[in-house]
């Protein structure tokens, strides 16, 4: 498991984030205090403070792929 943080300012933001999240197999969670959501559920992570840094944990161990394309997210 890897566990990043991010930062998402707008809902186009969100969208792509989605989006990109969406194409690979893995299961991605985003925390934020103690509400936990699928990463890959619009609806999901408006219901985060996303004022706020969101951890985003990857359960694989090899997603430098998906890593790459979050970049421009990564807090």
């Amino acid at each position: 498991m890897k566990s990043v943080n991010i930062k998402l300012y707008l809902a186009e933001d969100v969208k792509s984030f989605v989006n990109i999240v969406c194409r690979h197999p893995y299961d991605v969670d985003l925390r934020s205090g103690r509400h936990v959501v699928d990463a890959k559920s619009i609806l999901g992570i408006f219901s985060l403070d996303l004022s706020k840094p969101i951890s985003l944990d990857i359960y694989a161990d090899e997603c430098d792929a998906l890593l790459a394309e979050l970049k421009p997210f990564l807090a």
